[in-house]
């Protein structure tokens, strides 16, 4: 059975930076689980709207924004 422990750790050049206050602990156990949970707000990662909001498709036949709210 796994005991939950959870800091915010820093981040050196990809590695996990582990508090003090659990080091000794963590190098006594046998089996450990890491799961990183990572911000979005801070690393948001473009998906395929912001992809084609900055590079548009032309495509021959539809309207222009312009077009639309002119009429």
């Amino acid at each position: 059975m796994f005991r939950r422990i959870e800091f915010q750790p820093k981040v050196q050049n990809g590695l996990i930076q582990v508090p003090d206050e659990y080091k000794q602990e963590l190098n006594k156990l046998d089996d450990i689980k890491v799961i990183i949970l990572v911000n979005n707000k801070s690393h948001k990662q473009k998906d395929i709207i912001d992809e084609l909001t900055e590079n548009p498709v032309p495509v021959d036949g539809f309207l222009s924004s312009e077009e639309v709210y002119s009429k």
